[in-house]
């Protein structure tokens, strides 16, 4: 058992409650535990080395899933105030192309966030249908991001 995600966590839900009544902190060491079952960490040896390095990427793929929100509502909201209504929705199809469930399921989340996007299933083999407001320019726009997504993904979860 990851016995230092458990501590980890604990001290999260200790932080976040600032209680340090004995109730709590039985109950804060439950639920660490209960979600470090849940979760099963990688059986990998945690490597300090590289935590500079997934810290940066962690960084990099926080802006970048911000800038993403950003640019995508804007977009969303120039399709939808033209009188025109020039959305041409679809369902496109993109491959994940990540190693593990985890990051696949932050990149989904991650388009799933962007306004005008939403991906509504995730197959066997890792490719995600998303559903876009205008389907005819999001198939390139979202293969480049989703590479950049993917490239920083693998450096936070190897």
């Amino acid at each position: 058992m990851a016995y230092w995600m458990i501590v980890g966590l604990w001290l999260i839900y200790l932080a976040l409650t600032a209680n340090l009544e004995l109730s709590n902190l039985v109950l804060g060491l439950l639920i660490a535990t209960g979600l470090t079952l849940l979760l099963r960490p990688p059986r990998g040896k945690f490597e300090l080395r590289r935590l500079p390095a997934a810290l940066l990427a962690l960084g990099r793929y926080l802006f970048v899933v911000a800038f993403d929100a950003i640019k995508s509502g804007m977009v969303a909201a120039r399709l939808v105030l033209d009188p025109a209504l020039p959305v041409k929705p679809g369902i496109i199809a993109i491959p994940a192309g990540c190693d593990s469930e985890l990051a696949t399921a932050l990149s989904a989340h991650a388009i799933t966030l962007a306004p005008g996007e939403m991906v509504v299933e995730i197959d066997e083999s890792g490719v995600m249908y998303t559903h876009a407001l205008d389907a005819t320019q999001a198939a390139e726009y979202v293969a480049d991001a989703q590479h950049l997504r993917r490239e920083l993904l693998r450096k936070i979860f190897p």
